[in-house]
This record gives structure tokens, sequence and C-alpha cells, in this order.
């Protein structure tokens, strides 16, 4: 159903209802967990389909619908594309905003298409694949490319002229003919063709998956080195400012089939034809785009929160193949968790081959009725994850057999624990040596140590040789002793020894992250370094009440810290990553704040709510939220997500959400705007 559509108003459960009671956490904790998927997603490393997180947010939806009052203060329902820029880039305010489109499911297609066509009667109707890469801003100034710039926020993204010019051939870097700025709208996408040549080059690190191939490779610190190497994307435009869209393939820019088309009735036609002949294509389609043609009826229509009114996403069903099911191997993860992965016949589907998928957990296994031997069908979720959606329709072959769900650990044969409804398998032995592997792994990922040259094929390479043991083996490897290795030359070598010593200054916070503490991951590490921890040996040095008082710690997560750190070979670790250079004490970006010694302001000892994009006032860019907060905490104030009667003020900036400033008008809380803030952050000399 489209955003439009007149929902039914769900009852609200009356007061003292448990359901009501569970309500407000509920609210919460889906905004964290689908913020947290949105950013997972955009860093090039997805963990759920889009069926799981478009329910998510339907649920999200369904229930501020109900309780407007729930809406969380940064409420992803209201967020477009990716995170706002990090201040590793140039930020580039867009001259109009790069929105999202509202989306319709594959169950509701001929619904949603039905109501677009109605709210605008006899209009003209452009339909065209979504193609499944990287929305870009490309802008020109007097026929000379002036900016590449990635979608962001939708308000503001980061600049990548550069990586761009690098890694996308076919950008046109002068438009002919044209006069004055013009901006041309496009997405970069990994041709498939493309992937595949790369990942048979490169089998010691292969990239996933096209979508997220492409995101990374503009995200590379040497994009020169990503062209050279074969990392290169093709850009397809469809919107332009300052230029006909029509004048686009004149102006040298690739274009996807365009119909223009009158009616629901046609409009389903050609988004049939599209989906029929998505596999012929050689770049990824994930959907049809169903817009106005007419500019001006299009700019007329408006926008709501984050979609354009005037647009809309039409989600295709997910491509599905037929293979053998050859066998069920069981993985077991960094944390211990026992997983199944179905081994493929290689199928193409979804734009890539696939060998293996998932299938979750025991429980799947058994519900879908999958068995070793069989003819399945194998679907990637979202043109993303492949997994394995049950058996194909007809006759199976006689020699199936059941899958012999593990009672013992398929690396170390101590025996498995069952946890959770799911019943989903553990393995409790800490020195399991592919837990040790898997930590290794996680060790040296984004979100640790971030080694970038380092993958996983040559980290379980030097593991089995015995090279690779524990995290503080890393910083002993030499360049002398990669170069022995089949397939290691001079420049990736040194690359592999560069990215593990440009790591060393990762500091207390990405430690606490790679050590993967059962329980403690991201989260726990943010907050003890925000408690005032110095260094992780204070961290280990902690008892369990000392802890357990950080505030949402608990005293589950602190008796697994302690537990961790208690242990010698953990000991032994930290002495050895402190031997070898490593940081272990909190970064200054990672303290907790300081409020300055300054004059009192409105902001000392105010509870204050910040919603909207802030704006510096002096360099008229984007400033994050996470960082404008900082600043009025220094100024003594103390940040709340949400309104409530407690709030002093709720500073608002552009595009904020009705809900927040309604909620405060009925708890007659004070609404200020950004720039009288910024005034009071002056007077108290942050800022």
């Amino acid at each position: 159903m489209s955003d439009d559509a007149a929902p039914t108003e769900p009852e609200t459960p009356p007061p003292g209802d448990p359901a009501a009671d569970q309500e407000p956490a509920r609210a919460q904790e889906l905004a964290v967990e689908l913020t947290r998927l949105r950013e997972r997603y955009y860093a090039g490393e997805p963990e759920a389909d889009d069926a799981t997180y478009d329910a998510l947010e339907d649920e999200l939806r369904a229930l501020l619908l109900a309780r407007p009052e729930l809406a969380p203060e940064d409420n992803p329902l209201e967020r477009v594309g990716s995170a706002t820029p990090t201040g590793a880039r140039r930020a580039i305010r867009h001259a109009k905003p790069m929105l999202s489109l509202a989306k319709v499911s594959p169950d509701a297609r001929e619904e949603g298409v039905g109501e677009f066509a109605e709210r605008f009667p006899g209009q003209p109707l452009r339909v065209t694949p979504k193609l499944d890469g990287v929305s870009l801003s490309v802008v020109y100034a007097d026929g000379e490319l002036e900016h590449v710039a990635t979608r962001g926020d939708g308000t503001t993204g980061e600049e990548i002229t550069g990586a761009a010019r690098a890694v996308i051939p076919n950008l046109p870097l002068t438009l002919g003919g044209t006069t004055g700025r013009v901006e041309v709208r496009g997405e970069a996408v990994m041709l498939g063709s493309v992937f595949e040549k790369y990942n048979e080059n490169h089998p010691d690190k292969p990239l996933a998956n096209p979508r997220n191939a492409c995101a990374g490779t503009l995200m590379q610190k040497d994009p020169a080195a990503a062209a050279a190497a074969g990392r290169v994307l093709h850009l397809f435009a469809f919107d332009a400012v300052g230029a006909e869209v029509g004048e686009l393939e004149r102006l040298g820019f690739a274009v996807p089939e365009i119909a223009v088309v009158t009616g629901a009735e046609e409009v389903l036609e050609v988004i049939a034809r599209i989906e029929e002949g998505r596999t012929s294509n050689d770049f990824g389609i994930d959907g049809a785009v169903v817009r106005l043609d007419d500019e001006r009826a299009y700019a007329a229509a408006g926008n709501r929160s984050s979609t354009p009114r005037g647009a809309v996403a039409i989600k295709l069903v997910a491509e599905e193949r037929e293979t053998i099911l050859e066998d069920i191997a069981w993985q077991v993860g960094s944390g211990g968790k026992v997983v199944p992965r179905a081994v493929l016949q290689p199928v193409f589907v979804g734009g890539t081959t696939v060998s293996s998928a998932t299938l979750a957990n025991q429980e799947v296994v058994r519900a879908r009725g999958v068995k070793i031997g069989m003819r399945v069908l194998v679907r990637r979720a979202g043109d993303v994850i492949p997994f394995v959606s049950g058996p194909a329709p007809g006759v199976q072959p006689d020699d199936v057999r059941e899958a012999e769900i593990p009672t013992h650990c398929p690396s170390c044969s101590t025996e498995l624990e069952e946890r959770g409804n799911s019943k989903e398998l553990f393995c409790p032995n800490l020195d399991c040596p592919a837990q040790k592997l898997r930590r290794l792994d996680w060790w040296a990922g984004r979100a640790a140590a971030d080694m970038e040259a380092v993958g996983f094929v040559w980290i379980e390479r030097l593991y089995e040789d015995g090279k690779l043991t524990a995290p503080q083996d890393f910083y002993a490897l030499t360049q002398e002793e990669l170069l022995a290795y089949e397939r290691m030359g001079e420049v990736s070598s040194k690359r592999f020894v560069d990215s593990i010593q440009s790591s060393k200054d990762m500091g207390m916070r990405r430690a606490l992250i790679g050590f993967g503490i059962r329980h403690a991951r991201e989260g726990t590490a943010k907050r003890l370094a925000q408690a005032g921890f110095e260094s992780v040996e204070e961290i280990a040095a902690a008892s369990t009440e000392e802890l357990a008082a950080v505030k949402d710690i608990g005293e589950v997560v602190a008796a697994s810290i302690v537990e961790y750190f208690a242990r010698e070979e953990t000991q032994a670790m930290l002495r050895a990553l402190r031997e070898n250079g490593v940081s272990l004490d909190v970064r200054d970006e990672d303290r907790p704040v300081e409020v300055a010694a300054a004059e009192e302001t409105p902001l000392k000892g105010a509870t204050v709510v910040v919603s909207g994009g802030i704006v510096h006032p002096d360099t008229g860019e984007k400033v994050t939220r996470p960082a404008f907060i900082r600043l009025l905490e220094q100024a003594g104030a103390t940040s709340a997500t949400s309104v409530s009667a407690s709030t002093s003020y709720l500073i608002t900036g552009s595009d904020v959400g009705a809900s927040k400033t309604a909620k405060a008008e009925k708890l007659e809380v004070d609404v200020v705007g950004a720039e009288v803030a910024w005034g009071w952050l002056r007077e108290a000399g942050v800022g």
C-alpha cells in the first residue's frame, strides 16, 4: 500500500494493558535495530534481506500510527539513504534533496500501481528499472565537471569526485553545449561481468556482491589502485536539473530503458517486461520506478518527510532458481554459534553465481523440509543474501537423505548447547579452533582494527600455518614471511603489512569491539569509553559491581567482561599488544564530554532534544547530530532522545518531524531554532 492510502486506525490498548506497557520499549528497540541494519547495509555488510527490513519498518510505522508520542528522536522512518557525512570527506549540500522512494511490495503491486495512477489521472507516467547501486549527484559548471557527491542523508552527501573520475570510466568529464549549472543524478553500479572477472582474479579476497562492491569501490582510500585492479563501475543517468532528461544520452550519459505510458494497466505491463528481462542485463535490478513524466507536475506533487509524492518504487519478486542441495555444512562463528550452511551445485541467481546459502538454524532446516540431494529453490533475498526457500516442485531424486543435526561441535567436538526459542546451537568452548579463527577475522574487521587489505582467506591460511593464533600475532608478520606464499607479491604483501601497521592507533573502544567479548560489542564499548575509563587495562581491573554501575551495562554484560579479562591468555594478549605498539588507550573522540567552565546560559542544566538537520551558521556545512549534541553537552546540557515533561528545549533544525513539535506543544516544552542554540553555544564558549 502506498504512503498516501488511508490506513485503518489501529485500536489503542486501554490504560494498564500489558501490551501498551511494552510498546515504548518495542518502539525504541525497532528504531535501534532499523538504524543498525541500515548502517550495515550502507557499509556494505548487510545483515538482513529486504523482506525482513520492510517487516520491521511496517511494525514501527503501525505502532507510531497508534501512538505518535512514541516516535524516537532519530526516527529511521524519516531518514533517507545512509548516515550523514563522516567528516573524512568534504560535505556537499544538495541543491534539492535526494529523496528515497516509497516502496510497494511485490504482493501489493497491482493495488499500489493502481492507487498511484488514480492520484494523477491522465498524467503520462515514466517507468524505468530500479538499479541496484549507489545514487550519485554529478554537477557541472559551464560544461566542466565540478563535483560528484553521494546521496548521504538526502540533504548532504560526501564529495567523491576523485574516486568517481578514477573508477567510473563512462563518467562524462565535460558537457558540450551546456552553460550554467547542470546537475545530473544517476546510479553507479558494478556490472555483473566486472564483478565475476574481479573475483576470478582475486580469489584471496573476493567481493561479496555487486551492490556492496560498488559502494566499497567509491570509498576506497586509493581509487586509482582499485581501478587498476579491475574494480570499475558504470554510471546510468536518470534525472537532470538544468538540462532535459531526453538530452542525457546526447550529452554522453548511459541511460536505462525508459517507457512513458498512461494508466495502471500499461504501467503493470512495463514492470512485467522489466521483471521478465532482468536476467539478461549485466547489472542488478531490484525493482521498477514509476514517476510523473512531466517535471512541473512532479514538482507540484510535492514531498512527504523523506519521499516524493510523484514517484514510487515497485519491488520485484525475488529471483529464484532451482539447483541441487549437495550437503549441509555446520559452521562455527566467533561467538560459538553453530549455523547450517547449504552447499549448492553452483547456480546463477540475482546477478551472481551462488554456491552456498544460509539456512539460519536447525529449526529452519526442519521447517522448510529440505534434505541433502534434493532439488531446491534458491533465492537472493533483496538480491543480496542467498537462501534456500524450500524444495523445488515436482518429483525429487530417490537418494535424498535427512540432514543430521550435530550434537557436538564440528571443530572441537565439544557437546553443543541449545539456546533461545529457535533452539540455536552453541559451542561453549572458547578455545575452539573455529571460534579462534573467526575471532581473528573479527579483530581485523571494519568495526575493530579495520585492516583493509587483510582478508579472511589469508587469515585462515596463516592460522593453519600457525603464524596467526591471537590478535597480537598480526603485528609480528613481516613482508618477507608473506612473500614466501604463492599469489602474494610485492605490492599485495606491502599493502597487507601497511594495513596492519596503520591499525595500531585503534584505541580502547575499537579494541574492546575487536575482542568480541560475549554480550559486549559496539554499544558496550562506547558506553565504557564515555564512562571515563582511560584504558583497556582499567576495564580489565574493574569489578563486576563497578562495570554494572555504568549506565546500560548491567550485571550480565559486566560479568561477561570480568570473566573474559580474568583469563591468563587475555592478560598475555594485552601485554603483547602493548609491546607491539597497539594503542589500548581511550581516544579523544571517544572520551566523556567535559562541560566548559563558562558564563551561565540557558543550556546549563537543561535537558534538550535535537530534531532535524543542523547546519553550522558560519560555514553552512551540515553538522552531524552526535557532534552537535556533544557541543550542547559541553555547554552543560543533558541530551535526551524523545520529548517528555522533563525536556527543557526541543532544538529544531531543518525537516523537523511534525510529531516532535506537536508533542512539545502539548507538553508546553519550549521549541527553539538551531540558530538560537548556536548563539547559546557561543555564549558558553564552545562551538
